[in-house]
């Protein structure tokens, strides 16, 4: 009976995974199919496969995306980015986390609470300030990704720092190393995990932000979300465009995953250990 009960148990499961599944994957498959379609076979049929198959959508939106451009812009951002907010978050975490003083409490605290600022609040003033220092450029945008993005990074640092004991720091100081080479070569190697999950967090965010690049870029260091916005006018929208534009815009983030995907599981799973 106790083996029926859980075969019956592991088949709802499994059901209910595959039913999740799937509804996971429909928008995916639309986008795919549709991007195959002429924009009258889209209006027509949406959830059919096409009836001829027309590749010159690719071709179309690779050449208006200027795909190879916005791709690199892109990934100059956020890459750098990235390598700013975790190498910044994980210093200001380490001095908080071992200067116990009353300052560093009200410190971290108000990083803490800055993660509930929403951004349309200081959207206008933020963009009024950088504009009057010239800074509306690609070098400050990835400035504003640093202070939007370490409050959360501090956050998830500073527990994770928590767990590691101060000993360390001891023999190493008096193993001879300074402040900065006990971080560089004790204490940053073994934030690896939760830094391959502050990585994660915050690439999504980055790669997909449209509100704040649209703000400060410029056409020429246009992103590929800003790039896709070109297909929706005012008066008409270039759906097979756009759907081919999309899927051409995910390969490169499959890429990313597919290769690192043992160091996000990695990262993610030992982080959530600690």
């Amino acid at each position: 009976m106790r083996k029926n009960e859980e075969k019956k148990k592991i088949f709802s499961i499994e059901v209910i995974g595959l039913i999740l599944g799937l509804i996971w994957l429909a928008p995916f498959y639309l986008m795919i199919v549709n991007a195959f379609k002429s924009k009258r076979e889209i209006f027509s049929d949406v959830l059919g496969f096409p009836q001829s198959v027309e590749f010159s959508n690719f071709v179309n939106a690779f050449k208006e995306l200027e795909f190879l451009k916005s791709l690199f812009n892109s990934l100059l951002i956020t890459g750098v980015s990235i390598a700013v907010i975790i190498l910044f978050s994980s210093m200001a975490a380490y001095a908080l986390a071992r200067n116990k003083s009353k300052m560093s409490g009200v410190i971290f605290f108000v990083f803490v609470a800055a993660m509930l600022i929403p951004f349309q609040s200081v959207m206008i003033p933020l963009v009024s300030i950088f504009g009057q220092a010239n800074m509306l450029n690609a070098a400050g945008l990835i400035f504003m990704y640093l202070g939007f993005g370490c409050s959360l990074s501090i956050f998830l640092y500073h527990g994770a720092l928590s767990a590691i004991p101060k000993s360390l720091d001891e023999a190493a100081i008096i193993d001879g190393a300074n402040r900065f080479q006990l971080f560089w070569y004790i204490i940053f190697p073994l934030l690896k995990p939760i830094s391959v999950t502050v990585g994660i967090l915050n690439v999504i965010w980055i790669w997909n932000d449209y509100l704040l690049p649209s703000l400060v870029l410029g056409e020429a260091n246009a992103t590929i979300p800003l790039k896709m916005f070109y297909f929706f006018g005012q008066y008409t929208k270039q759906w097979h465009l756009a759907l081919a534009g999309l899927t051409i815009a995910v390969i490169p983030v499959v890429i990313f995953y597919f290769f690192a995907q043992k160091q996000i599981i990695k990262g993610v799973s030992e982080g959530a250990v600690k």
